[in-house]
């Protein structure tokens, strides 16, 4: 089974970054990879990109016109490649090395069309006491419980996540206009392409534990302000892709009755108990986190109803 590894790029400031990503894929334990680089409408970065990696046969690199956003890299990437499975990794991250091949296994032991991994975290400002395990999807990183050894889930990050080429080419690719682009953040690409998945073959994404992406985690995305803007966001996403494909929110439902039966009730016990205000400190970051994201699907959910009524 050969896999192409597909990673997106467009800015210069992100270049050094990029390159540890690209050597993380090119230092697998798997031999049989395929790398396609796609550089998002940058003719500097692309020559660059060129100089470091382009005498490696098993890289092939590519350069849009102009800026189209990650989602439209990713398609493109995938349409470029030649494997029987495209993964996709961003450009500030790191592979375990033995990522590609733990994904492999995934196909090999079960029926899965598409498979995906945990995402940790690479604190590069220190890990913030602030912020609650239960909302680290805000930064990239895999939150605790998100799901058993090979359970299927419907998506994973999208900087761990895989497909059978041939049934992501057919379900027409990362819709370019959900993902995030040099002027928006929005991210319910990967999730509104594995609800269209789900819908046409019944199946989502077979989760492997093992199979490890490393996140940088750069000092301002923990910033309490970068933190709330994404919560809303993501409140927002969810209300977009709602109005696009049935999702029926399944897994946003368990994850709100899992804060609110066990996150909560353990945060105010630790409060009670303690005499330190890190502890409620803590949950008001919950709460307060949730009530963002509450607030940014109220907002699109207006936007939609406004649109409608005219």
């Amino acid at each position: 089974m050969e896999v192409s590894v597909v990673v997106c790029t467009y800015s210069m400031d992100r270049f050094d970054v990029f390159c540890e990503a690209v050597e993380s894929v090119q230092d697998q334990t798997y031999d049989a990879v395929e790398i396609v680089l796609v550089v998002d409408g940058n003719e500097d970065v692309f020559d660059r990109v060129r100089s470091r990696f382009g005498d490696d046969e098993t890289v092939v690199c590519v350069c849009n016109d102009d800026n189209r956003g990650v989602s439209y890299s990713r398609t493109r990437g995938a349409e470029i490649a030649s494997g029987d499975v495209v993964a996709f990794i961003d450009d500030d991250a790191v592979a375990d090395p033995e990522w590609v091949e733990q994904l492999v296994q995934t196909y090999e032991s079960t029926d899965a069309i598409a498979a995906g991994g945990r995402l940790v975290g690479d604190w590069r400002a220190g890990n913030p006491w602030y912020l609650p395990a239960e909302f680290y999807w805000l930064v990239g990183v895999t939150h605790p419980n998100f799901a058993t050894h090979h359970e299927e889930v419907r998506n994973t990050f999208e900087s761990n996540i895989s497909f059978r080429r041939d049934v992501f080419l057919a379900l027409g690719g990362f819709d370019p206009e959900l993902g995030p682009t040099s002027d928006r953040y929005l991210h319910s690409e990967g999730a509104e392409l594995c609800a269209r998945m789900q819908e046409r073959y019944g199946s989502g994404v077979v989760y492997n534990s093992n199979a490890v992406v490393e996140h940088k985690v750069f000092e301002h995305r923990i910033q309490p302000r970068w933190l709330l803007r994404r919560a809303f966001q993501q409140g927002y996403s969810k209300r977009l892709l709602e109005s696009i494909v049935d999702d029926s929110g399944g897994e946003e439902g368990a994850f709100l009755k899992e804060l609110f039966t066990h996150s909560v009730p353990t945060y105010g016990g630790k409060a009670i108990r303690s005499r330190s205000l890190m502890p409620v400190t803590t949950l008001l970051m919950l709460l307060i986190l949730t009530g963002f994201v509450g607030l940014g699907y109220l907002y699109a959910l207006s936007r939609s109803l406004t649109t409608s009524a005219e």
